[in-house]
């Protein structure tokens, strides 16, 4: 699995077209709040060209593409950290995820009545940002309560955390989200367990209309990405609408139809390629008996840790790895001619993967 993404928002602002495109779930679309009332679940193979080109060369009787899952999450609303509209039931599947997708809408359309009556990115933002940021507060208040007795009988962990969950809970009162707070290793271990939902990355997606689309310019698109700089997030720009017409055509017809929009590349495709870059994920590729497959991990991940994503026997009893990238084997063409040449390398445990390495993990238990 690639990683787990909640798509959040308001009501009404194009999740669950999104989802449907994205995923081709069939998730129920409505024109009126709250339709997705326990989260629809996707799972969608991750594109992956590099990939294909290694099967091609070694024609191998199975491969297997990474994935990642998307949650259409019930729509929030102001006063959702108080229990209103789905409330906690919904703040609750967010702190499942790795990552948010953020779907902020950007079209004007009198059928689809907006909550707030205005089309308003900022005010949108907005409203999310604080349900999410009271509902982390109340959390670290209930933190708080629980290890106060402990702390005033001595205990030194249970003043840490007391202490760092009022410094926090401070930050958070001026509107600071988790994410954005200088933590060491201690203290994010510390809150850890605490699920918080201000702490998981934050991926922007401006549902637009097809003529905004091609506007990079456009004021709303400038409005959201002044945003997101400001807090180190990323922003997307696709058209609900247009990729719901993709999903429908044949995948061969595709990428002629992108083309003929002048579109480089999918929603999903983008939404991958900047969630991997957010969340600092790699792939990288194994060839086991019959089958050819892609692994996500993060970058910096050492050869053992690499290998305990496969088995963890793998781990535990690692050796060595024999390694080779993606981009040397596609120019000798064969594992056999890049070994000749000297370009598949023996790592040992301090080896850091890079993206499109080629591993073969030696172990014995």
């Amino acid at each position: 699995m690639g990683f787990k993404c909640g798509i959040i928002g308001l009501p009404n602002v194009g999740k669950s077209t999104i989802f449907n495109a994205l995923t081709a779930a069939g998730a129920e679309v409505a024109n009126y709040p709250f339709c997705t009332i326990d989260p629809n679940v996707g799972i969608v193979t991750v594109p992956d060209q590099r990939l294909e080109k290694i099967a091609a060369i070694l024609k191998p009787p199975k491969v297997t593409f990474t994935s990642m899952e998307f949650l259409d999450i019930a729509g929030l609303v102001k006063g959702a950290s108080r229990g209103e509209g789905l409330g906690n039931k919904f703040l609750g599947h967010i702190r499942e995820v790795d990552a948010v997708v953020h779907i902020v809408r950007c079209f004007d359309d009198p059928s689809v009545v907006h909550v707030n009556g205005t089309i308003d990115p900022a005010r949108d933002i907005e409203t999310v940002a604080t349900e999410l940021i009271l509902a982390d507060m109340e959390t670290l208040e209930n933190k708080i309560v629980r290890v106060d007795r402990l702390a005033k009988s001595g205990d030194k962990l249970a003043r840490k955390e007391i202490d760092l969950c009022k410094r926090i809970h401070d930050t958070l009162g001026k509107g600071i989200s988790i994410r954005n707070v200088t933590m060491n290793d201690e203290e994010k271990e510390i809150i850890r367990d605490l699920h918080l939902l201000t702490s998981k990355k934050v991926l922007y997606v401006l549902n637009v209309s097809e003529a905004i689309l091609r506007e990079e310019e456009h004021d709303l698109i400038q409005i959201v990405k002044a945003i997101a700089e400001k807090e180190g997030s990323k922003v997307i720009v696709i058209c609900g609408d247009l990729e719901a017409e993709i999903t429908e055509l044949p995948k061969e017809e595709q990428k002629e139809f992108l083309h003929d929009l002048g579109l480089e590349e999918s929603g999903l495709q983008k939404l991958i390629r900047t969630g991997y870059d957010l969340l600092g994920l790699i792939t990288f590729y194994t060839t086991v008996g019959p089958e050819l497959r892609a692994w996500t991990i993060p970058r910096g991940t050492r050869t053992p840790a690499a290998a305990g994503k496969i088995h963890s026997d793998m781990e535990r009893g690692f050796i060595r790895a024999e390694i080779i990238h993606f981009n040397e084997f596609i120019k000798t063409g064969s594992l056999v001619k890049a070994k000749e040449q000297g370009l598949v390398r023996s790592e040992g445990r301090d080896y850091i993967l890079s993206d499109g390495d080629i591993a073969y993990f030696r172990f014995n238990i």
